[in-house]
């Protein structure tokens, strides 16, 4: 089945607002095996919204739109949805009676305007929207199916998880399909690819995709099939083949996150950790602590960002700062012991680069960083050179500090 995906607003198209609904939906229908076709966004006209409605009625079976659904003025999804399909808007009593409960067990009176959102196209029906008022719409008509769904995230995620894929599903309409993704770090896209190519030979109907982000490379295993064993061994096939070639990069698998993979390796390991950071301004920690229950393994971390309070709260030597500067192995490697001697930590990990804009050199551009780690038994620094921007060097070096660690524990070389 062929999918449009329609976003709908005029902050999507005028940069204010990222569409992070279009990936989520497309992400979600891949995986039951839905082919998106195309995405197109359109801005709040009624002429426009109509034009693409049309066109997207004329080369998908299914249509899903986002956004417009809300009891303002400047939403108007559903008159164009009753001018394309040619239908009136027809008042349901039992989605009002359901709004007025739900302001009602806030205590809070219902606005007026909120009435608009009972209104749905003739024959249409509607998907409950349980965190917001907007119902999801649907209408079936001449072998094409269109969805609309309200555009605020959560309200969207919602509703198309209890609701539009069990629906979707329900239709057996798509291909039996695997995805499986491999997330790995600590090298980069082309090294990779240089690494599996050389003996890869895909099996029909199977596709890798090679997916870049500051913390690491996802390898995407796409495996379809006419039935759903095969897909799952032809994706199994790929994966094992993936494993014995670049393994030593893979620290997880689907939602893995490498911050709760090393959480992990800490706790099993009955092991604590504290970070120093200086370029990263306690990025690191922040990543560390968003896993719940880290307080059983991290003890905490100090930000010195200045050279003083290095010397002050990492009892860093100021001679090795005058010799070989603040960005420097010598100086990742004090950092690292002052942090674990501090915290009386398992492990310390420490982090002192250029962020840039400014602040390189010759012999030190912007985006240098030394990645210290002191444990019980070690204590060294590497040297990374890790991009010309602010923002990439200060995400990769947390994701490049948290990787160091998880190879120390696993002593992978």
């Amino acid at each position: 089945m062929d999918v449009e995906l329609i976003s709908i607003g005029d902050e999507l198209l005028t940069g204010h607002t990222v569409n992070s609904n279009a990936a989520f939906i497309a992400e979600k229908l891949t995986e039951i095996g839905l082919d998106v076709k195309y995405i197109s966004t359109t801005g709040d006209s009624l002429e426009l919204m109509e034009e693409a409605f049309h066109l997207a009625l004329k080369r998908a079976r299914l249509i899903i739109t986002t956004g417009g659904l809300g009891p303002t003025d400047d939403d108007i999804t559903k008159k164009a949805i009753v001018k394309v399909f040619k239908r009136n808007l027809i008042f349901h009593d039992n989605i009002l009676e359901d709004l007025k409960k739900r302001y009602a067990a806030r205590g809070i009176v219902m606005p007026a305007i909120n009435q608009n959102q009972a209104l749905l196209p003739q024959g249409a029906t509607f998907f409950p929207n349980k965190t917001g008022s907007a119902v999801g719409i649907c209408i079936s008509e001449n072998g094409r199916i269109f969805i609309a769904l309200p555009g605020v995230p959560r309200e969207m995620i919602q509703i198309m998880v209890d609701e539009v894929l069990p629906y979707v599903q329900g239709l057996k309409t798509g291909q039996p399909m695997k995805i499986i993704k491999l997330r790995t770090t600590g090298v980069v896209e082309a090294k990779l690819a240089e690494m599996i190519v050389s003996d890869l030979a895909l099996e029909p109907g199977v596709r890798l995709a090679y997916l870049p982000a500051y913390s690491g490379v996802d390898l995407r295993i796409l495996a379809s099939a006419e039935s759903q064993a095969e897909a799952d061994d032809r994706a199994l096939r790929l994966e094992r083949y993936l494993e014995s070639k670049v393994g030593k990069y893979i620290y997880g698998k689907n939602s893995d996150t490498l911050e709760a993979v090393v959480g992990q390796l800490l706790k099993d390991n009955d092991k604590t950790l504290a970070v120093a950071e200086s370029c990263t301004g306690g990025q690191l920690g922040m990543q560390i602590t968003s896993i719940p229950g880290s307080s059983a393994f991290f003890l905490g971390g100090i930000t010195s960002y200045s050279n003083e309070s290095k010397i002050r709260d990492l009892g860093v030597d100021p001679q090795i700062i005058e010799q070989h500067g603040a960005v420097s192995q010598e100086c990742a490697i004090a950092m690292a012991k002052g942090c674990r001697e501090r915290f009386e930590s398992e492990y310390a990990l420490s982090i002192t680069g250029i962020a840039g804009p400014d602040g390189g050199t010759e012999e030190k551009p912007v985006g240098t960083t030394f990645i210290g780690l002191a444990s019980t038994h070690d204590c060294y620094a590497h040297k990374f050179v890790l991009g010309i921007t602010r923002e990439s060097t200060r995400a990769r070096a947390t994701y490049a500090a948290l990787e160091l660690l998880r190879r120390d524990i696993l002593d992978i070389k």
